[in-house]
């Protein structure tokens, strides 16, 4: 769901399921300042439509947006015009510069396909962030923690618009394979369907912590987290210049 149109309804169905972007980035901006005191800038990797990024503009001094999706970036930069967003690839962008925390959530970093991957843009993110600096990942479940069949389903209704959402998630091979349908009703348009398949990899924990390590970044884990899988904080190491190349 990245078309233009879809990234309205992606919003409106996670804010209406609960998602509370405001107490999420709370609690990152709490955990960075922590472990950076007196960050002020920060890079949201897979920002979306900038939910969490239009809270951290708040706090932060230079706050900019990274997404692989055009059409996100079109309402991001609509939620925080005064951010910069920049489109690309947390495997292997370059945006020039570094910033006090680099911040990865809604478990985004669970699109990489494999651990050669989940390594690679750990070590872009390290690359980004300036000795001391901050990473902050929101991991996707563990293969311990994952449940297998899990079956979601909410209806949202907001602005003349209802939206209906059914999901079913199974495990296939190393990954949790999430099928999504939506059905959308408005005044103008009747009803449609839009019909999404998504692989999420099933990463361990162990396999996180590696790919911050050869990062030159000092993972710690925190239970919990933002949505019950916990939080990866990772310190970038200073006497670990080249770890992030």
């Amino acid at each position: 769901m990245y078309e233009a149109e879809d990234a309205e309804i992606y919003d409106l169905v996670h804010e209406g399921r609960g998602k509370d972007y405001a107490a999420e980035s709370k609690t990152v901006i709490e955990l960075i300042l922590d472990n950076k005191p007196g960050a002020a800038s920060l890079l949201d990797v897979a920002c979306g439509t900038a939910g969490h990024l239009a809270c951290f503009a708040e706090q932060f001094t230079e706050v900019e947006g990274l997404d692989v999706s055009e059409d996100m970036l079109v309402t991001a930069r609509k939620r925080a015009p005064g951010a910069r967003f920049h489109l690309g690839d947390m495997r292997d962008f370059d945006l020039g510069r570094t910033f006090d925390a680099v911040t990865c959530l809604f478990a985004s970093v669970g699109h990489m396909r494999s651990t050669g991957e989940l390594a690679a843009a750990l070590r872009t993110f390290a690359r980004h962030t300036a000795p001391g600096g901050v990473v902050v990942v929101d991991p996707w479940w563990f293969p311990e923690t994952f449940i297998p069949g899990y079956i979601a389903a909410d209806v949202v209704e907001a602005a003349g618009r209802t939206v209906a959402r059914i999901s079913h998630s199974s495990v296939e091979g190393d990954a949790t394979r999430m099928d999504v349908h939506y059905l959308v009703a408005d005044i103008e348009s009747g009803i449609r369907h839009i019909a999404e398949s998504t692989l999420i990899t099933l990463f361990t924990r162990a396999e996180y912590e590696a790919a911050f390590e050869q990062a030159g970044l000092t993972p710690t884990y925190i239970e919990g987290g933002l949505a019950g899988r916990g939080l990866f904080v990772g310190v970038r190491r200073s006497d670990d210049q080249g770890a992030g190349r």
